[in-house]
């Protein structure tokens, strides 16, 4: 095989003999080499792909700028996740059983009735540790890991030509060649503009991850906290999730980015006392993507995770459906590979995007229609904190969160649960004008220490 550091040599037949030269563009068959294919992005999107084309016999190159590196992330994955792909519990910081929801007024509602610690709890990790375990994964499999920024992309003219890699190691340019594309790099992702995937939305994250004393860590030990209210988020929410040795203080918002300091102030103030005598270790800050982009797909190369748009409204969860996009897409293109001897831009379409709508778009824009209904402004949020308190609301939430499973109810207790909503919608619009004049006159919040 030839070196990531050079162009590879394509084999190339002529009447008396096979010779082999640099950029001759032939069309790629499974009988004639190897596929190869360069995934953008090392997250658990593009380690997930690298794996699945790995063990496709794929010849793979996970490019990841920045080994050492990870996303501002709350890090809570859904239980599934370990099983489906294969994590060991030792990747896991924290069994989150207490949900702690906190409405715009600070009026508390456990979340948590469906949680325990030994079999229904919330996996809380690093995503530097997880990350670096994925690639590891792939490594292990075969994939060829380039610690390198891709800072550029020549797009062939015809499928009968590869795409020609341009990117930075070590301190020089170099160049690859590659077949097929995933771009797994984020909601800035280079990959897309090259290929005019489109314009979408971000919102900013923005996380410290604060060391407290023994005393203070010990109240998060299986707990987690989310904050509403515009003053932490106007339309998103803030969170406090337990690791192994510290808590990730964080918050994201899409309308007032430039804000985002003054946003973590409040929570901080929100947060009060327990929050007290902690070291700051880590500040990050990141784009999360608010939808998916007008195209995923174009020619060789697909997006995957947050390249992709895949984050869902309300909860913000990306984790799951990175590394799962990620499984399809490299699946996909191995599947084509091996039973039609090529890939194309409407077999990946068909393979890969189809099998991602089918099955996830539908809970996409449910969570997009929650989040419009109740996080536009702070009354909504205090309906959803009081609805949130309801036993039949958290079995449901569980039951989809835990197993990535969109299920229905009884129709009687969801027609129950739509009369409560609408109740719940009208009591705190009178209650948001309420809260709002307490803001004025006091300034501050009532306390639940």
């Amino acid at each position: 095989m030839a070196s990531i550091t050079s162009p590879f040599l394509i084999p190339s037949k002529t009447k008396t003999k096979t010779c082999y030269s640099r950029h001759r563009h032939l069309t790629i068959t499974a009988s004639s080499r190897p596929l190869r294919a360069a995934v953008i992005g090392g997250g658990p999107a593009g380690a997930s792909a690298a794996i699945s084309l790995a063990n496709a016999n794929i010849t793979t190159f996970l490019f990841e700028r920045n080994p050492a590196g990870s996303k501002p992330c709350g890090g809570a994955i859904p239980l599934c996740m370990m099983e489906e792909f294969s994590l060991p519990p030792s990747l896991i910081d924290r069994h989150v059983s207490k949900f702690l929801l906190l409405s715009p007024s600070n009026l508390p509602s456990l979340f948590s009735r469906h949680l325990s610690a030994e079999s229904h709890y919330i996996p809380m990790l690093r995503r530097e540790v997880l990350d670096s375990f994925l690639r590891e994964r792939a490594k292990e499999k075969g994939a060829v890991v380039v610690p390198g920024l891709v800072t550029g992309i020549k797009v062939p003219g015809s499928d009968k030509e590869p795409y020609v890699i341009r990117y930075t190691s070590e301190g020089s340019i170099q160049t690859i060649e590659a077949d097929v594309i995933v771009g797994a790099d984020g909601a800035n992702s280079r990959v897309a503009r090259e290929i005019g995937a489109g314009e979408y939305a971000t919102a900013i994250a923005f996380q410290e991850r604060i060391r407290l004393p023994p005393s203070a860590m010990s109240y998060y030990t299986d707990l987690a906290e989310m904050y509403l209210g515009s003053d932490v988020s106007p339309d998103f929410y803030a969170w406090v999730f337990p690791k192994c040795d510290h808590v990730a203080v964080g918050t994201g918002t899409v309308s007032s980015k430039t804000s985002i300091k003054s946003l973590q102030a409040s929570l901080h103030a929100r947060a009060g006392s327990k929050l007290a005598g902690g070291t700051v270790i880590r500040v990050e800050a990141h784009p999360i993507p608010e939808h998916p982009r007008p195209r995923r797909v174009v020619g060789r190369v697909a997006l995957v995770g947050d390249a992709a748009g895949y984050v869902t409204k309300c909860s913000g969860e990306g984790i799951y459906f990175a590394a799962k996009s990620g499984r399809l897409c490299g699946e996909a293109i191995g599947r084509l590979w091996r039973e039609e001897g090529k890939v194309t831009e409407a077999g990946l379409k068909r393979e890969y995007l189809k099998k991602w709508d089918d099955e996830y778009l539908g809970m996409f824009r449910f969570l997009d229609i929650l989040h419009k209904v109740f996080y536009m402004d702070d009354a909504g949020k205090e309906a959803l904190t009081e609805m949130c308190a309801d036993a039949y609301v958290q079995k449901r939430t569980f039951e989809c969160y835990l197993n990535k499973k969109m299920t229905v109810g009884p129709p009687w207790e969801e027609m129950k649960l739509a009369w409560r909503t609408v109740g719940s919608m009208m009591r705190n619009r009178l209650l948001g004008k309420e809260v709002e004049k307490l803001r004025k006159l006091e300034g501050s919040y009532p306390s639940i220490i």
